[in-house]
């Protein structure tokens, strides 16, 4: 929300600074984002008139202006401007004159007596862009007829004014409007409160347009007048356009220009149809489907069975509460009009501009809640400014109610208030506070109930009567009390280690943490999760990010992308994260919602390098053995199982499933080259995704005695075949006797080039494996080491198929 001090100050004018009303208006709640002049500073800038105006004898594109500056004063200006004519008033920077420099942060731009072409130049006319006054470079500012020649140009245009721009929370719809800033700051201060009339405008005709309001659950009122005879070429005033500048919106029609003024004044929208593009009446519907409409930014919707229309006997001809439609909409030819001024009920407006990917000043206030109470002094205000700006004969005034909303009493208990705010508060402090808000109050020992006004559509409950009491108190009153709850330090069991020690070790091991959102692109849950089913956002901050992941994989890819877009050569990012699963078995409570599991994750990628460029290790990209590496490290001192597993997003060669005691929690691989290519990725990243519960725990340290007894070594070397991994020979080699043989370890694969030993046959590999034996008790004979060495083999040979190396 922008406005202009000055406007707010004819409301409301407490004898505060600019800064000390913004810190007031910040402290109460409307925090105020940005304060900006109107225009830089600038000196000995006047108005001026253009007496004559004559070729420049030595160039073709200027002119030689003879310009009156009051106090008798003429001067001679040469000028280029394309729009310079006699008779007009414009902006003339006398010599001396400091004007705002080029550039931000340049010095000001003197103006001095000089000579162009060699005609002297007593001054400079100046444009709305040359005072910075707006971007327009097309010709001279021109101003009134009626400025006075003469008249500092700061002082005519009230060019001393602060811009005002407001962060306003969902529940400040009150405040969408000058006239609602006003009323708040009237409270906070206690300064008066200008409160308007509304003459109603003599009726010339009893003409009405028949309207007909079929959905009570969209629209609870509507009020509407024709008005006849109406000169749709008029001019805006001036003052009008420079106030709508001033709240960031730009002139277009005088009808247009009126409308969008009531609207920042006292935030109700409008909207002013062309009487005679209307067919028969209007009707307050729900779509259909399959209807269409045309809108006033020109583009075409459908609408359907959840959006708010009106329509004539023909067609649909505006989306109700956001915006117009291109058939009824007012035009240079437009003669008779018809403004409508309604109650949409916020819950039926909201969220329906961002289906169609747009969003309107009439929208964001109507779904906030805009006062029902009003819309007949509304357009009475609307009416009278039509009559003065482009003339017109008004009509009756025809107003519809249906329903509007119930306001319900709601209590506030004082000691209660004094609880919550923690300070102590009078029940008359109370009392003071609510009706300087425009709240009726009835009391009771210890007990006000308060009924909320029309316009406030956020007083539900207890708590926002509290928060009312204490921002007009002022949050800066509140003492600096220490918490007086215990304060109990909780002991984790060493036997789980916490989220935070999962981000260092992460960070040791080379991964830079980043947070992404927890939605993400359709496609990434479709394409790397294998998830056909997500669960959809209702209301999406982005159209892209309409879905919630199941997976982190989408993310840490989509970080790849924007460093490698930035040329970075070596990424190492990790997650730590939320994911979002349907699952049925899960019912409501404090941390859960009902059909949705959602398991803490973490995940990591590598890209390119394993170590930054060195002169000391030479160059090597990453592998899937690196990360496989780096997860074993996360693991210490459980020992994982990488099991070949397939994934929707990884190289089915090149990935592992992760298991630990028997449980899969997670899994690692290179991603796949279909994705890599579908994601324009130079080189293949390696990724790992892991149960964050599983990471998390540990398991406590074990005495164990050192043992008395020496330890035997043995090798053997067997023939095996391509199919027997690594895990089932050291699983099968412990199996065989498990209370002596205390580690096996693969030491050495041979596999010839060429089929040259008759030992070995074909899809064959020599496996060498050293054999720790073991008897804590007694001391290990020769016989018994070869005894047991004799057992690995035949073990290996039973479950293998493996045959001792001859």
């Amino acid at each position: 929300m922008q406005f202009p001090e000055s406007w707010l100050r004819e409301f409301c004018n407490p004898p505060l600074s600019t800064e000390q009303l913004a810190d007031l208006l910040t402290m109460s709640g409307m925090e105020v984002e940005e304060l900006r002049p109107v225009a830089p500073p600038f000196s000995n800038v006047v108005v001026a008139e253009v007496l004559e105006v004559a070729r420049h004898p030595n160039a073709d594109r200027l002119n030689v202006c003879h310009v009156r500056t009051g106090n008798g004063t003429t001067l001679n200006i040469v000028c280029g401007a394309p729009n310079v004519r006699p008779g007009i008033k414009v902006p003339c920077a006398l010599v001396g004159a400091k004007l705002p420099p080029a550039e931000e942060g340049g010095a000001p731009f003197e103006i001095k007596l000089g000579k162009l072409r060699g005609v002297e130049s007593q001054g400079m006319l100046c444009s709305a862009r040359e005072l910075k006054l707006s971007e327009d470079h097309g010709g001279l500012l021109i101003l009134a007829d009626d400025a006075p020649v003469g008249a500092p140009i700061r002082e005519h245009l009230k060019l001393d004014d602060t811009l005002f721009t407001l962060k306003l929370t969902p529940n400040l719809g009150h405040g969408l409007s000058v006239y609602g800033i006003a009323r708040e700051v009237a409270a906070l201060t206690g300064s008066p409160l200008l409160k308007p009339g509304f003459p109603q405008a003599k009726v010339v005709h009893s003409d009405t347009l028949p309207v007909r309001i079929e959905a009570a659950d969209l629209c609870g009122r509507f009020s509407g007048r024709i008005v006849r005879g109406v000169d749709t070429k008029a001019k805006t005033p001036a003052w009008m356009v420079d106030r709508l500048a001033r709240c960031g919106q730009r002139s277009v029609t005088a009808l247009v220009d009126i409308s969008n003024y009531v609207m920042f004044e006292f935030g109700r929208p409008s909207h002013i149809f062309d009487l005679d593009k209307i067919h028969g009446g209007l009707v307050v519907r729900w779509g259909r489907k399959g209807e269409q409409l045309k809108l006033l930014n020109g583009n075409t919707i459908e609408v359907d069975e959840q959006v708010g229309v009106i329509a004539d006997d023909r067609a649909v001809e505006s989306l109700a509460g956001i915006m117009g439609g291109d058939a009824t909409a007012v035009s240079d030819d437009t003669r008779n009009v018809y403004v409508e001024a309604a109650f949409w009920w916020p819950e039926a407006v909201a969220g329906r501009s961002r289906r169609y990917n747009f969003s309107t000043d009439a929208g964001h206030r109507f779904e906030r809640g805009v006062d029902p109470s009003q819309t007949v002094e509304h357009i009475e205000r609307i009416t009278q400014l039509i009559l003065d700006i482009c003339g017109g004969e008004p009509g009756a005034m025809d107003d519809q109610t249906v329903r509007l909303p119930a306001r319900k009493p709601v209590s506030l208990r004082i000691e209660r208030a004094a609880k919550v705010i923690g300070m102590p508060v009078t029940q008359a402090q109370c009392v003071e506070v609510l009706r300087r808000l425009g709240l009726e109050v009835s009391e009771a020992p210890g007990v006000l109930t308060v009924t909320p006004p029309s316009w406030r559509f956020d007083l539900q409950i207890e708590e926002d009567l509290i928060e009312e009491v204490v921002r007009v108190l002022g949050y800066q009153n509140l003492p600096d009390t220490p918490p007086v709850a215990p304060i109990r330090a909780h002991v984790r069991s060493e036997s789980r280690r916490g989220v935070h020690a999962l981000r260092h070790a992460l960070a040791a091991l080379d991964y830079q943490e980043t947070i992404n959102f927890s939605f993400v692109e359709e496609r990434w849950e479709r394409e790397l999760a294998g998830n056909d089913n997500p669960i959809r956002v209702l209301n999406p901050i982005a159209s892209p990010l309409s879905v919630m992941r199941s997976g982190l994989i989408g993310s840490l890819v989509s970080v790849l992308r924007f460093n490698l877009a930035r040329k970075a050569t070596r990424v190492r990012i990790s997650e730590v994260g939320r994911v979002f699963k349907r699952d049925a078995a899960v019912a409501d409570g404090a941390g859960t919602v009902a059909g949705i599991e959602q398991p803490l994750r973490v995940a990591g990628l590598a890209y390119e390098s394993v170590d930054e460029l060195q002169w000391g290790i030479k160059s090597r990209q990453v592998d899937f053995f690196d990360v496989k590496g780096d997860v074993e490290a996360l693991l210490a001192p459980r020992v994982a199982r990488f099991v070949p597993a397939a994934h929707p997003a990884l190289h089915p060669g090149r990935s592992a499933r992760v298991e630990v005691d028997g449980r899969a929690i997670g899994f690692v691989g290179e991603l796949h080259p279909q994705w890599r290519q579908a994601y324009e990725l130079p080189g293949t990243p390696v990724v790992f995704e892991l149960d964050a519960a599983a990471l998390m725990e540990q398991p406590l340290p074990v005495f164990q005695a050192i043992p008395r007894q020496q330890s035997a070594w043995r090798d053997i070397a067997v023939m095996a075949g391509e199919q027997v991994s690594h895990d089932a020979l050291i699983e099968a080699a412990k199996a065989a006797n498990s209370q002596l043989v205390r580690s096996a370890k693969l030491f050495d694969v041979y596999k010839p080039t060429t089929c040259a030993s008759t030992d070995m046959a074909a899809g064959e590999r020599s496996l060498a494996l050293r054999l720790e034996i073991l008897d804590d008790s007694t001391t290990m004979t020769d016989e018994r080491i070869e005894s047991v060495k004799a057992e690995v083999v035949a073990a290996l040979n039973q479950k293998l198929g493996v045959r001792l190396r001859a």
